[in-house]
C-alpha cells in the first residue's frame, strides 16, 4: 500500500496503455498524482472477496459423529419419538449479533431439531 506524496491519500492502481501495451500506475483519486509501476517492481495485490452460501456455513454432525457420543446431552422431550434426552451443540447461524441456534438430536431415534434463544 502506498500513499501520495503530495496529499497522504491510498494511491488506487489503475490499469492504462502505452507505448502498446498494458501499464499499471497508481494515481491518487484526490489530487490527480500518478506514479507508474516499474515492471521489476511488485504489483500490489488486490484482495479477492470470497462469497460463501448457507450451506457452508452451517455445520452439520453426521452419523458417523453421531455415533461417537461426545457430545453433551440435555433433557428434552423429543417432538418426534417423545425420549426426554438429546445431544445439544450450538451453531451461529445469523449474524454476530443475534443470538446463535441450538441444535438437538434425540438419543433414542436420531431426529434433529433446533431451539432458538
Amino acid at each position: 500500500m502506498e500513499f501520495c506524496p503530495k496529499c497522504g491519500t491510498r494511491l488506487v492502481p489503475k490499469k492504462g496503455k502505452s507505448e502498446k501495451k498494458e501499464s499499471l500506475t497508481l494515481a491518487c483519486p484526490k489530487c490527480e498524482y500518478k506514479r507508474q509501476i516499474i515492471s521489476e517492481e511488485v504489483a500490489p495485490k488486490v484482495a479477492k472477496v470470497i462469497q460463501h452460501n448457507p450451506q457452508q456455513q452451517v455445520a452439520v454432525i453426521s452419523k458417523e459423529e453421531q455415533k461417537l457420543r461426545t457430545l453433551p446431552t440435555v433433557r428434552i422431550e423429543c417432538p418426534r419419538c417423545g425420549n426426554n434426552t438429546a445431544y445439544v451443540w450450538q451453531v451461529q447461524t445469523r449474524g454476530a449479533d443475534e443470538s446463535s441456534t441450538q441444535f438437538l438430536r434425540c438419543t433414542k431415534c436420531g431426529y434433529t431439531f433446533r431451539e432458538y434463544s
